[in-house]
């Protein structure tokens, strides 16, 4: 049986004088959330994500469990937002790990939505397991920016994927088997934004007491600046039940470098080995000619066609599933489908937008011609929304007083 001991510490920085972030440390699940908007709206949309993953996980511990989990605490978050104007438009990121299955079955499912980030330290090497799920993110996937240029980008912040601003969203989803020494870290971006990978990596290498690790990485987050809350939770597997053990034997075992795993069959040597003489074939008797030949042929013409139109109908579906962000002409539009549709089915407009190339900043230009896929009509028309130019500030009239400066008094003349 796997056994987890953790560490875990909020803390709203140097900057905010509130607290959006939540941590959730309920074993065998453990998740972190940043929340976003105004009047304590971003509060109130973490903590309902938090609870709402909990109840509905507590159902089904299992990975798909842990992942309906997410999005029934999305529609949460979105029934909540509903129900006073001042929610609307809140929203926060999850990222959660949970500990599935059971004996040698056992992994980690890992889920993540936004920027809040799911890492592992193992054999001392730290590697981020999430993809953050924002524009500037995309940008440096796709090779249109460079890490170090992403770090001074104006948009850095500008979330792609959020629970809360629509009703349904799509959730990242995957399993880590664990082994002893593991070591995982949650965290919301107010420490990423403050502390390099590297120095994380040092911090969880030197401090073996999850707690201890983790105070010290709020700690330099806000020596750092703290401009944002800081939330941590750590991981530590300090048992897998003899895993790493057995792996280990089984490489002792076999002397044969893994790559002989993958050699092709040996070729037979056909001097050695004379190829048998043909054998004539017998003559089948009309008794042993097949009586339902024409039967058999019906059946199988008949699973040829129901294949053949499930075959269909899942084209359909894929092709008529989501929507992306494209042109028409030089307006940036909505289509529901996939770009360039897929064999017969075809994109149809979903949505004009009224924004024009030429409004659209450059570096997603590329992108919105050739089709920016989105999960859903909510997400299209964010992605538009964040990707307009900023409209330059209006430039006051020559003779015109600007905001603030006084108008001349007319004085009479006596």
């Amino acid at each position: 049986m796997t056994t987890l001991r953790w560490g875990a510490v909020t803390d709203v920085g140097r900057i905010r004088t509130n607290n959006e972030d939540q941590l959730l440390v309920a074993d065998p699940l453990f998740a972190v959330a940043d929340g976003m908007g105004g009047h304590a709206a971003g509060e109130v949309a973490s903590q309902v994500a938090v609870e709402a993953l909990r109840a509905a996980f507590d159902r089904d511990h299992s990975a798909d469990g842990l992942a309906e989990a997410v999005r029934i605490a999305n529609r949460a978050v979105w029934d909540r937002a509903q129900e006073k104007s001042e929610y609307r438009g809140m929203g926060t990121t999850l990222t959660a790990v949970a500990l599935v299955g059971d004996g040698d079955g056992e992994t980690l499912a890992v889920v993540n939505v936004g920027d809040s980030r799911t890492y592992l330290l193992r054999d001392g090497e730290l590697d981020q397991l999430t993809d953050d799920h924002g524009l500037v993110a995309e940008l440096v996937r796709s090779g249109q920016l460079s890490p170090e240029e992403a770090e001074q980008h104006p948009q850095k912040n500008v979330l792609t994927r959020v629970l809360g601003l629509d009703e349904d969203v799509e959730v990242d989803c995957f399993q880590v088997v664990p082994y002893k020494g593991d070591r995982l870290l949650l965290a919301s971006d107010g420490l990423t934004n403050e502390v390099t990978d590297a120095q994380m990596a040092s911090v969880l290498r030197r401090l073996a007491d999850p707690q201890e690790a983790a105070a010290e990485l709020v700690r330099m987050a806000k020596d750092n600046g703290g401009s944002d809350n800081v939330t941590i939770v750590l991981v530590d597997v300090v048992d897998d039940d003899d895993r790493s053990g057995a792996a280990s034997a089984a490489l002792a075992d076999d002397p044969r470098p893994t790559q002989t795993a993958r050699r092709e069959a040996p070729v037979r040597d056909t001097e050695t080995a004379p190829a048998p003489r043909p054998q004539p074939a017998p003559e089948r008797s009309p008794q042993n000619r097949p009586r339902r030949f024409t039967f058999r042929v019906v059946v199988f013409v008949a699973v040829l066609a129901l294949l053949v139109a499930g075959a269909v109908v899942s084209i359909g579906w894929y092709a008529r599933g989501g929507y992306y962000v494209g042109l028409k002409g030089s307006e940036v539009a909505i289509y529901k489908g996939r770009p360039g549709g897929a064999l017969w089915f075809k994109p149809t407009l979903a949505e004009r937008t009224g924004v024009k190339k030429d409004d659209v900043q450059a570096a997603f230009v590329d992108d919105i011609k050739a089709g920016k896929p989105e999960p859903s009509l909510g997400a299209a028309r964010r992605y538009v929304k964040n990707v307009k130019s900023p409209e330059p500030a209006p430039t006051p009239t020559p003779g015109t007083p600007s905001p603030g400066t006084p108008s001349p008094t007319p004085t009479s003349t006596p």
